[in-house]
């Protein structure tokens, strides 16, 4: 039976560079770019043996680390099908056992696998030049290349029982939205450091960390062993029983496919849907998938949502002309960019004011109607503070302030958000019709909308007084309040959030119709 499917592997590969057309110079195209980077990393993992070891560990240690999580990422996000998925044997009746190695080894017959397989000789030579035996470089090199190709099997496997057949552009901008939230970061802190031919101590913090974790222990052996380091058998330890559990894991896997009704093909049925066709079929998930819409095509929106990195910045110059210190400067645009992300919900429902019925016709819970309505803003925050906030540490220069920065950022945004899922029930105020100009505001001759406004950012504040406090301690007394900032924030704003959210729900509930009332006046 392996001997079967390895010539099935074979063949399907090379039907692929059979094939006729654009096609074919694509795949040519793909296979000569994939030799120059295998040619690339190879020498650069060379290049590594007449490094310092400490160099030679930090480097291979977050290369192979990135590269073990593309494996699963790239899984998880392409949605191609796969030739050899188990439930195309379904119908064959064949042993579990024989069916999942045969599975396993042909896995190793890809592209990705045989370019890891490449550069991995590579690493063996290049530890090799610093004393390791290549037998232990060997051992590592196969347990890193297992842990990435199962990773790969699993994540692909779970995609088909999870997301298959709700693959959308909309599905896959999340994707590349959580690469970007952990990527940037990731290279600005690189970035950032100062080398001086030595490794910093924070990147080798880092790499240490890694060490011990299932995608870079297999990674970090052979440079322990060049250190002569203690903690060596604990990521032989760790890559061992990760091997283990991912080899069980996909036995597990191809047992469950094997054995389950795959759900039938949609077709066409779900083209066109976007946003509706990745949300959970429920009412928050109907109302999130409509804000959704809403707020990347309404320019009531976009303009809100440009306009405050602009308005974050602008706030430097005059802090600078006051003689404000330029470290503590560069950490004031990131959290009034979190308190006003959080405020723009503060009168969604005068934003929505076309729709709204129909969540009061419908009986919508005021709780699914308060949590739908977060979520763009919450897609547009995430990544935009995730961003920020390391390039703002960058120019400060004191990494060990960055959770301080998150907890105080994430307590101002979640409160903002709570505040306001309250008050957009409790009092919405007349603003721009859809199709209006974005800057047009009508008029009124009540100031409730300056009082809401006011509220909702004053409240922010207040509410994360607590967690402002204990980052100006991590700056000015001692480091160690920034951990402190980081959970007592986002601690407070969890709070503030789940309060606001539940509150807002129940005066939803309690004026639907003073809440129709108004949007029929707008």
């Amino acid at each position: 039976m392996v001997a079967h499917v390895l010539r099935l592997r074979l063949a399907l590969i090379g039907g692929a560079f059979r094939s006729s057309g654009r096609r074919a110079v694509g795949l040519v195209l793909a296979a000569l770019v994939a030799v120059c980077a295998v040619i690339a990393a190879g020498w650069a993992l060379l290049s590594l043996a007449f490094a310092e070891a400490n160099v030679a560990q930090a480097v291979i240690v977050l290369a192979g680390t990135a590269v073990t999580l593309a494996f699963a990422v790239t899984s998880l996000a392409a949605g191609t099908d796969d030739p050899l998925d188990p439930r195309r044997f379904a119908p064959m009746g064949l042993p579990l056992r024989p069916l999942t190695l045969a599975l396993t080894l042909a896995a190793f017959i890809s592209v990705p696998a045989v370019m890891l397989a490449l550069v991995s000789v590579c690493f063996v030579i290049a530890w090799a030049g610093h004393g390791v035996s290549p037998v232990v470089g060997v051992l590592a090199a196969l347990a890193g290349l297992v842990t990435s190709v199962l990773l790969a099997k699993i994540c692909e496997a779970l995609s088909t029982l999870v997301l298959r057949q709700r693959r959308s552009r909309e599905l896959i901008g999340l994707f590349v939205v959580a690469i970007v939230v952990v990527v940037v970061p990731a290279g600005v802190f690189l970035a950032s450091l100062d080398w001086k031919g030595q490794v910093p101590a924070e990147l080798d913090a880092a790499v240490n960390v890694l060490g011990f974790t299932p995608f870079g222990a297999a990674w970090a052996i052979p440079g322990q062993v060049a250190a002569q380091s203690a903690g060596v058998w604990g990521s032989v330890a760790v890559a061992a029983v990760t091997v283990a559990a991912l080899g069980f894991g996909w036995r597990a896997l191809v047992h469950r496919l094997l054995t389950t009704v795959e759900r039938p093909d949609s077709g066409r049925s779900r083209s066109g849907l976007g946003w509706f066709g990745i949300a959970p079929g429920t009412p928050f998930g109907a109302i999130a998938a409509r804000s959704l819409v809403y707020w990347w095509r309404d320019g009531r929106y976009l303009v809100n949502i440009v306009i405050i990195p602009v308005a974050a910045i602008v706030v430097i110059v005059p802090l600078l002309v006051a003689g404000v210190p330029a470290p503590i400067v560069a950490l004031v645009p990131v959290p009034l960019m979190a308190l006003f992300l959080g405020w723009l919900p503060h009168n969604d429902v005068a934003y929505d004011s076309t729709a709204i019925w129909m969540h009061i016709a419908s009986g919508t819970s005021g709780i699914a109607d308060r949590l739908g309505r977060l979520i763009p803003i919450t897609l547009v925050a995430v990544p935009l503070l995730a961003i920020t906030a390391p390039i703002a540490i960058a120019f400060n220069g004191d990494w060990a302030l960055l959770p301080a920065l998150f907890g105080v950022s994430g307590c101002l945004f979640l409160c903002g958000l709570g505040l306001s899922s309250v008050l957009s029930a409790l009092a919405p105020y007349p603003a721009a019709r859809p199709g209006d100009g974005p800057f047009q505001q009508p008029q009124s001759t009540v100031a409730r909308g300056v009082l809401i406004q006011g509220g909702v950012l004053l409240g922010a504040i207040v509410l994360s007084l607590p967690a402002l406090w204990w980052g100006w301690l991590a700056i000015e007394v001692n480091p160690g309040f920034t951990h402190l900032a980081l959970w007592g924030g986002l601690a407070i704003g969890v709070i503030v959030l789940v309060a606001g959210v539940y509150g807002g729900g129940k005066v939803f509930h309690q004026r639907s119709f003073e809440i129709m009332e108004f949007a029929e006046s707008l």
